[in-house]
């Protein structure tokens, strides 16, 4: 691994741990086992840097879910939705500093002035959203989905899902405990046929 991943991935650890004020570059540089010299010549600042690992989560969450999803197959467009449903909730237990970071205050606060931070966030959740839409498109397809406006179902249900994910990566519930309520829940959204 090179140096600027590793790098990447002590900031990442850091900036989700600490949030970006309270994360220093020298902190950064003695997690990753290189100088502070070497951090700033492969990032020009600390706002770079955060910017850097934030499109490092972008692209691993997007590589993730392309990953599992070329490796799976559903035999419905309610089977997809559930299958997401656990995935994310997977993903987000096992990249925890990834949605740590994504879910603190910092990036939307940057993001109102910074348009790459914008677009960072912008393409996280649009990507999501967009799966969740072609699950819940394909479940009106074969039947198995009766929603009627598949954008604004699948943001619901996305909203549902990433709100069970901020339980469990901020420690505050057992997600364990939710999953068959929000499966449950979801079901009767998309007017599920049993």
């Amino acid at each position: 691994m090179s140096k600027k991943n590793d790098i990447l991935r002590s900031a990442i650890t850091l900036f989700a741990d600490r949030g970006f004020q309270d994360a220093s570059m020298t902190e950064v540089a003695r997690m990753g086992g290189v100088s502070g010299a070497t951090v700033f010549y492969h990032f020009k600042s600390k706002e770079t840097l955060f910017l850097t690992a934030l499109e490092t989560v972008k692209d691993g969450i997007i590589e993730e879910f392309d990953a599992y999803l070329d490796q799976h197959e559903f035999a419905s467009g309610i089977d997809l939705v559930e299958g997401i449903i656990s995935f994310y909730l997977y993903l987000a237990g096992s990249m925890e500093e990834w949605f740590l970071l994504l879910h603190s205050h910092y990036p939307y606060k940057l993001a109102l002035v910074n348009k790459e931070c914008r677009s960072h966030l912008e393409k996280i959740y649009n990507s999501l959203v967009d799966i969740f839409e072609r699950a819940v498109a394909l479940g009106r397809k074969d039947g198995s989905i009766l929603a009627d406006d598949t954008r604004k179902t699948a943001l619901v249900i996305f909203s549902m899902v990433d709100g069970v994910v901020r339980f469990k990566i901020y420690n505050l519930y057992d997600t364990g405990a939710l999953y068959m309520d929000l499966i449950n829940s979801c079901r009767k959204i998309l007017k599920y046929k049993t």
